[in-house]
């Protein structure tokens, strides 16, 4: 952006230092700055409307103001952004949020409800990724316009189409598509009619509490401090993300203090850290789940006893009490334990010879060969590897297929795999986040309007689709919540997914740092507050 603000910075060469391997035995980072060590091996786009990836969304999250947001001190409970209030129509079908006043963009131009209404229809318009969150309100590229307007420079209307909640909607609004873009800056870059979306993949355009100075696929990030931030110029003036794919390396940053922060450490590596008195490790349980995606468009995933005895041929307890001892917890159904409407059960367990049996039944006595995809990084190559030994004791040959995780989601995308090793964060913390991409999917054909998780298995579902849109009407919470924990058994009894774990993040902080928060997902993970 031509007339971004000049932050103070560290110089070229000092960033450079910063970014390349250290030497020092001793080392610390400046004091104004946040140095993380992490793999961001998965990020593809920093276009909120089309960032979909957890690195990304988390990046996003410290670059741009959501219309409202979760609260950083209780995940569960919403708050202002962009927006300080908000109404809704006695008939709940519209909304008016009223702008916290005097906001700018990093640029140093005023945020106005025309900047909100664009960046909301934006995402329709492009259909990326992520549109589908508010596509479900009715909202289509034809009719965007009218159900999104600013009524003034300091008021924002939306229009629902369906007869949702308005806490769902607040929630939605709360996901990376609430995330409100300058409109002059997007249009300055439009290419070709795709709204800055090209120049948006790798530069920012945000009110947040930082602005993007640089990416690097697979080397850095660098943000620095937005000084006119609506809550105060942040603690530290500049976030260096720095790709670190393997966690022993991590463990040297964190040890040496040329990193203030650890995110991918094993528990191997914590446990050797924890005794370290300029060591940290704090705890934060995570809404993610990590599951195998079994894509059922062809024999023999497509018959279900197959599927079935595969939930029977993972050793769940087994990995959680080895190498992701403190890190995951078995978790089989698509909404995480702890939150509202979650159902609490974990029916399977390693039982090769039940496998065996329902894959005599389904007509596969000598089992059968299959491909797995899975991210080469931690914990995923060695999750891979025991999925691959455990389901060889029912006969299923496994050959695990590795990539950059940025590739298997792109495969994922594409629905070329057989089996694939993944992860799922809610994008909202409403049991309708997960609902929405587990238990829909009404058109399998190529070009669907949206492309859910259960379509990227090649799941149609109309009878389970139409309890999940049922479920997300509901306004008797009772009722609702009944109807989501009869969807997590639905799924427990048949599904292309066999749900494994339940994260719980362990983090590596410099003793000196404070105020670093990692939320249940990475919409609430905050660098804005940190400070040493």
């Amino acid at each position: 952006m031509s007339d971004r603000l000049k932050l103070r910075a560290l110089t070229g060469l000092a960033l450079g230092a910063l970014l390349a391997a250290p030497s020092m035995a001793h080392a610390t980072t400046p004091a104004d700055t946040l140095v993380m060590a992490k793999n961001i091996d998965d990020m593809i786009s920093l276009d909120p409307a089309e960032c979909y990836e957890l690195t990304g969304v988390e990046v996003d999250a410290n670059i741009y103001d959501r219309l409202v947001r979760n609260d950083p001190k209780d995940a569960t409970k919403l708050v202002g952004g962009v927006a300080d209030s908000w109404t809704v129509s006695p008939d709940g079908k519209t909304m008016t949020f009223k702008l916290h006043p005097g906001l700018t963009f990093t640029s140093g131009k005023p945020v106005t409800a025309e900047d909100a209404a664009f960046s909301l229809s934006r995402v329709i318009k492009l259909d990326k990724s992520p549109a589908f969150l508010i596509s479900q309100l009715g909202w289509t590229k034809d009719n965007v316009d009218q159900m999104v307007k600013a009524v003034d420079p300091a008021t924002l209307q939306i229009t629902i189409g369906p007869n949702y909640a308005s806490t769902l909607v607040l929630a939605l609004m709360s996901s990376i598509v609430g995330s409100v873009v300058e409109k002059a800056v997007a249009m300055e870059h439009d290419q070709g009619g795709d709204l800055g979306n090209a120049w948006l993949k790798t530069h920012s355009a945000g009110s947040g509490p930082f602005a993007l100075k640089s990416w690097k696929a697979n080397e850095s990030v660098v943000l620095d401090a937005n000084p006119t931030y609506r809550e105060g110029a942040p603690p530290l003036k500049r976030v260096i993300i720095r790709h670190v794919p393997e966690p022993a390396a991590q463990r040297l940053l964190i040890e040496k203090g040329d990193a203030d922060v650890a995110r991918d450490l094993s528990p191997d590596l914590v446990a050797a850290v924890a005794g370290n008195k300029d060591i940290k490790i704090v705890a934060s349980p995570q809404a993610a789940l990590h599951y195998v995606g079994i894509n059922v468009k062809a024999a023999p995933l497509n018959n279900p006893k197959v599927r079935l005895a595969l939930h029977y041929l993972v050793d769940y307890q087994g990995m959680a009490d080895s190498f992701l001892k403190g890190q995951f917890q078995v978790h089989q159904t698509f909404w995480p334990s702890g939150f509202w409407a979650a159902l609490d059960k974990n029916p399977f367990t390693f039982d090769p010879a039940k496998a065996k049996q329902l894959l005599t039944e389904a007509g596969y006595p000598n089992g059968f060969d299959i491909t797995l995809d899975a991210s080469n990084s931690s914990p995923y190559m060695t999750m891979a590897q025991a999925i691959q030994s455990s389901m060889a004791q029912g006969g299923v040959k496994v050959t695990i297929l590795p990539g950059e995780q940025k590739s298997v989601i792109t495969k994922f995308r594409a629905r070329q795999h057989q089996l694939l090793l993944i992860y799922w964060g809610p994008d909202y913390m409403d049991p309708h986040s997960n609902a929405d991409s587990f238990a829909r999917n009404t058109d399998n054909s190529d070009t669907p309007a949206t492309k859910p998780l259960a379509w990227r298995n090649s799941w149609l579902i109309p009878e389970i689709s139409k309890r999940t849109e049922a479920a997300v009407e509901e306004r008797d919470g009772v009722k609702r919540e009944a109807m989501y924990k009869d969807l997590q058994q639905t799924l427990l009894d048949d599904s292309p997914f066999i749900i494994m774990f339940q994260e719980v993040k362990q983090t590596a902080e410099r003793s000196n740092l404070q105020n670093f928060i990692v939320g249940p997902t990475q919409d609430v993970v905050y660098y804005g507050y940190a400070k040493k």
